[in-house]
Formats: structure tokens, sequence, C-alpha cells
């Protein structure tokens, strides 16, 4: 017998496109400018969603008898005190030299240049106590030819693969030299503005989230104009790198439906998603608000949607919905709920996560976490799968779910910390499109009818979870391909 209940969600016509319109409209619009993490725009768009969580008959679930878990945050980055120069030449920081990870670090080394670094160039090559210079080249899994912010990306995994293998050789500052791709405005341009930025973290020494140790190795991306200057005979590098550091409170918005049956309602169906986005950032074609309609205003709509049909016909389980802060910082939200559940983590019997649900073709979508290794319930992956035939009949891609798929999609979002946890968890997305982190990421592109699909779906596979005998059980040795930051306790 089919461990899913086989029949029609009851509160299928709660879930209305036109609320779904109106509410992505508001919430990706202009004026909550992009909703970055960290900043007053993430909480005004936290305080709405919790207002309309309270609207459609949720009950709060965070501290204090609030709708909100606050945490903090914590930013590094390097100050504008820094300097660094190239022989007696001074570079603008953030416009000639992109200083790719925040470090404190002061060297004045003799400049060495390998061409694109290649082991063949480095074999009789003594890196230590050098300012290697080399030439990007094209990393080993290069973004998609038509995927957003393909220059970035392709220059942020070229420089980050090829600078670590210099380091491990011994160098003591590294100097990459942009190639063509790298060099565009929309890579080298676009990396200014982001990079300056810094780097992002959970801010408390409690936090078990497990951090890897960064060498105080300054990693410089130049552009191609400067090759000349770099392989010049003679050359050193001068570098006074200084740090400064923040921190920010970010938030989740946790809100309940309670169960109906005695016995199960005190297990939870969690439906996850994220509200915050880029906020305004570099400018394209004269926008330069990053509105996150896509990613992931979608979810964060959807969720309400299902919250309205949830409060119309409550579950046997009780349904929990959390919308992560911080998610575009590496699923910072996700990992503290994960560490500091508002109910015992034992009690979630399945997470039902969210990701950009309202692009791309309109009959096909992806659910990850339903092939191993990131399979980690099949009972959990059937009902999602069951729904789907009996509600939404999506042609499921499951090629972005392989462990070989170059994105590593299935690492991207806020159900990776509860699988990493041993919760039963999935992934709906309907996956990246040439807007993705861009300012065209806006609500008029959203396809509202698919939205709403993908919305009925997430909403029947909880409704499943909440109905059947036996809570979807973890598959027995489950392990991903890739370290998890953070485990199950012990």
């Amino acid at each position: 017998m089919s461990l899913a209940t086989g029949s029609t969600p009851p509160a299928l016509d709660a879930i209305r496109e036109e609320d779904l319109r109106r509410d992505i409209f508001f919430l990706a619009s202009d004026a909550m400018r992009g909703r970055e993490a960290g900043t007053l725009d993430e909480l005004r768009a936290s305080m709405w969603i919790a207002k309309a969580a309270r609207e459609a008959g949720l009950e709060p679930a965070g501290d204090d008898g609030t709708y909100f878990q606050f945490w903090p945050m914590r930013r590094v980055r390097i100050s504008e005190g820094s300097e660094i120069s190239l022989g007696n030449k001074p570079l603008a920081l953030w416009r000639d030299v992109v200083v790719t990870t925040p470090v404190t670090s002061t060297v004045d080394l003799p400049v060495v240049f390998v061409g694109e670094g290649q082991p063949d160039q480095l074999a009789n090559v003594d890196l230590h106590g050098k300012a290697v210079a080399a030439v990007v080249h094209a990393p080993t899994s290069p973004p998609a030819p038509n995927m957003s912010l393909r220059g970035y990306r392709y220059a942020l995994a070229a420089v980050r693969q090829q600078s670590q293998a210099l380091i491990d050789r011994g160098a003591g500052a590294v100097i990459l030299v942009s190639d063509s791709v790298a060099d565009d405005d929309m890579a080298f341009g676009f990396g200014g503005v982001a990079l300056a930025r810094g780097r992002y973290g959970l801010d408390t020494a409690r936090s078990t989230l497990a951090r890897g140790v960064t060498p105080n190795v300054p990693v410089l991306w130049v552009r191609r104009g400067m090759l000349d200057g770099v392989r010049a005979p003679g050359q050193r590098l001068t570098v006074r790198l200084y740090t400064e550091s923040f921190s920010y409170p970010s938030v989740n918005v946790v809100a309940k439906v309670g169960g109906m049956d005695p016995a199960r309602r005190h297990e939870y169906v969690l439906f996850s998603g994220h509200q915050d986005h880029d906020g305004v950032r570099y400018p394209i074609d004269g926008d330069s608000i990053w509105n996150g309609a896509d990613d992931n205003a979608s979810v964060s709509v959807a969720l309400l949607a299902i919250a309205r049909a949830w409060a119309k016909k409550p579950g046997a389980r009780s349904a929990l919905f959390v919308w992560h802060g911080a998610e575009e910082r590496g699923l910072l939200g996700s990992y503290w709920h994960a560490l500091h559940p508002v109910v015992p983590l034992e009690s979630i019997v399945a997470v039902l996560n969210g990701d950009m649900i309202g692009r791309n073709n309109p009959d096909s979508a992806a659910l990850l976490g339903a092939q191993p290794p990131h399979r980690n319930s099949t009972a959990l992956a059937r009902m999602a799968l069951e729904a789907n035939d009996r509600v939404t009949r999506f042609a499921i891609d499951s090629s972005w779910d392989r462990p070989t798929h170059r994105e590593g999609w299935y690492y991207r979002s806020d159900h990776l910390p509860y699988a990493c946890m041993h919760v039963p968890a999935l992934f709906f997305s309907t996956l990246l499109h040439p807007d993705y982190h861009t300012p065209r990421d806006e609500p008029q592109r959203i396809d509202i009818a698919k939205l709403a699909r993908m919305t009925r779906w997430m909403y029947a596979t909880g409704w499943s979870v909440a109905s059947v005998a036996e809570r979807p059980a973890l598959d027995t040795g489950f392990q991903l391909e890739r370290r998890c930051a953070i485990g199950p306790r012990e």
C-alpha cells in the first residue's frame, strides 16, 4: 500500500493565483529594495511576512511568543585604509584590484610569473616567499554558457581553484590576471562590488557550524591590462591589508498551524523558504535593485498561500512555516534554526523546502533529494512524486539532483542543514535561468500559473506527510558525497 493517503488535499482551492500575484508584486517590488540580509530592507520584508502570516491565521512560533527568531550575523570586510602597490604603482582597491578574501596581511615580496600556473609550468619553480602571478584559466567545472553572471561565476571559481593550488605550493601572495572571460565588466566589475562586501557567517561562539581556516595569504585579482606589468622582471608586490568586522541582526520568521490529531499534533511538517535577496547592487541597464522575484519571493509567497490552505483545513500533524533569513549569505538562517530549532528537532518529521519555483518551461520542475546520494528518505520522496502524479503532473528534471551536475544545486538551499542533521528533506525548484541574481529577476517575469502549480505540489506533499500514520523514515546509511558543516547530535 502507498505511504501517501492517495486523496486530494482538502483546501487546494485556497491556493489562488490572484493571491500569489498580489503578494509577489509587493514583496519583490522596488519598494523592498532587494531585501538584502542584515539590512533594514530584510527586516522590513520579514515584518511584512509576519503580518501576512498572522492574517492567514497562523500562530506565532518564534521566540517569546512572537513570529521572529532573531540571530546575529558577523561580517568581515577589507578596510578602505588598505593599500596595494605593484612596483611603485598604487592600485585602486576594487577598481584596479579585487581582494577575493578578507584577510589581515602585510607583505613585501618579489613577483614570479608562472603563466597559467599549470603543473608543468610549476615543476621547477620555488614559490616559497614569492608573490606568484598567473593568468586565469577555465575552472574544472565552469558554469553553463546561458547562466546569468556567467563571467563572474567563471572567474570566481577559477580564482579560488588556482589560488588554492598556488598557496598549497607555498606562495606568500597570489596575483591572478583576468583572461578574456574574467576581464568582462560583468565579471571583474561585478566582482569589485560583490567582494567588497566581505564575508558573512553566524556570529556566536556557541555555534557548532564548522568553519574552514583561511590562511593570511592575500589573493588578488587584477585586470587583463596589467599582464605586462605583472610579468615584467624585478617587480615587487607590497600589500597592507586590514580587516574590520561588524555584527548585524538577521531573522527567521516562524509560524505554525496546530495539528488536529492529539497523538500527532506534536509532530511537524516544516515548510521552508527564504525571504532575503541581494539588495541594491551593481547596475545593469540602469537598474540597481536586485528584486529577487523568483529567488526567492516566489517561495515566500507560496508559503503564505499554503498557510492559508492549512489554516482553512489543518492536518493531523502540525505545520511549521519558516522563512529563513540570510540564505544568500550562505544558508545562515537555516543553519541557525537547525542548530536552535523552535520545536525539538526530532519532532520535525519532514522539511519541504522551495527555492525559485516560478520560471522556465511551464510543464517541468525539479525535485532534489529524490535520488541517491541526496535522497535521505525514500518514503518522503515517494510521497512527493505521488503528489505530483495526483495534483500537478510536472515532468520531473532529475539531472540537477545528480552529484555530477556542475551547479551543485542540491547544496545551495535551506533544506541542506536539516538534511545534514538527519531530518527527511526535499527541495522543490524550477531551476536557474538567465535572470538569476540580476536586476532582471522581477515579478512581471514570473509565470504565476506555474507558481500556483508548484505551490499546490508542495502543499499536497505536506498534506500527505501530515496524514500518514507512520512518519517518513530516514534511509539507513544516508551519507552525502560532500562533508556537511553540521551533523546530528549524539
